[in-house]
């Protein structure tokens, strides 16, 4: 979780003894609090923690998308199967470098380029090392500017 609240802050861990998240009604509650209708979920154990409550809120009516690299089992093909199952329930499966730039979608959205690059750099991974030094090049002087 230190890596999560260090992204999100203000956001306080819910301790909760449910296996399903969305059996718990504060965690039910703090989500429709926000307004929002679309879900991002990750987790570990996919075949249980990640898709009983991704399920559950696609039955209650929220888009639900599921980081399918951020997210593992308690083997590939427990993993496999979850996925399988809350596609057949109507959950999208994605991956964090494609939530990524859902998010951002156009670089020339400047207001929120440092916090993806941040988020990026941070917590990407081989990924976020790969982007940290695209990033460099495109501050790099070229041709005439050199």
């Amino acid at each position: 979780l230190p890596g999560l609240q260090d992204v999100f802050p203000e956001q306080k861990p819910i301790n909760r003894t449910f296996i399903n998240t969305w059996q718990d009604e504060r965690v039910v509650d703090a989500v429709k609090a926000t307004g929002r209708k679309k879900l991002i979920i990750a987790g570990l154990w996919t075949e249980i923690c990640v898709a009983m409550p991704a399920i559950q809120a696609v039955g209650d009516g929220f888009e639900v998308f599921v980081v399918t690299d951020a997210s593992g089992g308690v083997s590939r093909e427990a993993h496999d199967m979850a996925v399988q199952r809350m596609i057949q329930a109507g959950v999208v499966p994605i991956t964090w470098m494609a939530v990524l730039g859902e998010w951002q979608r156009d670089w020339a959205r400047e207001k929120t380029v440092a916090g993806v690059a941040e988020v990026q750099a941070q917590h990407g991974g081989a990924s976020g090392v790969v982007f940290a030094w695209e990033m460099q090049l495109l501050a790099a002087p070229t041709g005439s500017e050199a």
